[in-house]
């Protein structure tokens, strides 16, 4: 088996942070990735607040740019392959997927989120048939139809805009008073009309073959009520990555997040953590990036200068 300095697990904003950074300082690093690398970078329509790019950035784009530029300083990216475990020892680890070993002295963990299900009657049966986690994915297939946005964070606000642009007729449905967005976004979906039911939540998805409506529940008047949709587009948090961490024997908190340290260390020598998939509170593009970093000096640090050396 080829040996590796490092492997990082994840090719999103952090996974390949890392790779630039530790490919940079001459560490031979793999980055491996279960989908494809960008992570969920391509499922972003459009990015406002990544510094740098004063007119935004598509999610694809910046996902390209990193992918390009993690592969000027030599580390390999090899997508479609799933992290199942990892043998930990203390000085030699081995990452084991789905379709290979990678013996390495340091990991960086960057192996983010997966979107939250709402976990109702026929969301499963209906997904792929009108049931979308996706706006750029998806949205130009619902053009001058019904759609409901469910969620009240910045990608639910930005997915009901990208469709409403789109020519789609845009419900929002959150399950509060006020949605968590930033005030520009909710600024703009006031403007450009977009409703918005608050304190609704979905109780059922109604469809055969592809969805007909949904049934909702406002939560303040105790009534339900049934809305004729197309589609329904479910933007309502993330769950981490992190079971074959946790299996290996990383702490993770009640939550699943993998806990790091200022250094992101986690509670094993040589493994650290990076991005959505850890427990700092700020799940931004920017603030995986730092982290990132962050991590990959340390598992330079760690491989080149051992602190027990």
């Amino acid at each position: 088996m080829e040996k590796w300095d490092l492997v990082v697990i994840g090719a999103g904003p952090a996974g390949l942070t890392a790779g630039i950074y530790s490919a940079r300082s001459g560490l031979k690093t793999l980055i491996l990735e279960k989908g494809s690398a960008g992570g969920a970078l391509n499922e972003i329509p459009w990015i406002e607040n990544y510094p740098g790019f004063s007119d935004g950035v598509s999610g694809q784009e910046l996902a390209e740019r990193l992918v390009s530029q993690c592969k000027k300083f030599g580390a390999r990216i090899q997508e479609f392959e799933e992290t199942i475990r990892i043998d930990v020892g203390y000085e030699e680890k081995v990452v084991k997927t789905d379709k290979g070993a990678y013996p390495t002295e340091a990991i960086i963990i960057a192996s983010g989120s997966r979107h939250r299900r709402l976990n109702v009657p026929g969301e499963r049966e209906l997904e792929g048939k009108g049931v979308s986690y996706c706006a750029l994915c998806d949205g130009p297939l619902f053009r001058n139809l019904r759609v409901l946005v469910v969620g009240g964070g910045n990608t639910a606000a930005v997915s009901a805009l990208y469709l409403f642009d789109l020519g789609a007729k845009v419900f929002l449905a959150h399950r509060r008073k006020y949605l968590r967005a930033d005030e520009i976004y909710t600024k703009e979906i006031s403007n450009k009309g977009i409703e918005v039911l608050w304190n609704t939540e979905v109780k059922e998805i109604i469809g055969e073959n592809k969805v007909r409506g949904v049934v909702l529940y406002n939560n303040e008047t105790k009534k339900e009520f049934t809305l004729d949709v197309d589609g329904i587009f479910i933007l309502i948090g993330e769950v981490p990555n992190s079971e074959f961490a946790k299996a290996s024997g990383i702490k993770v908190n009640e939550e699943g997040y993998i806990i790091v340290d200022v250094f992101q260390r986690t509670n094993v020598p040589g493994i650290y953590a990076a991005g959505d998939v850890t427990t700092h509170p700020i799940k931004q593009i920017g603030s995986a990036v730092g982290q990132a970093i962050t991590a990959a000096v340390e598992a330079y640090r760690h491989v080149k200068k051992p602190y027990y050396a």
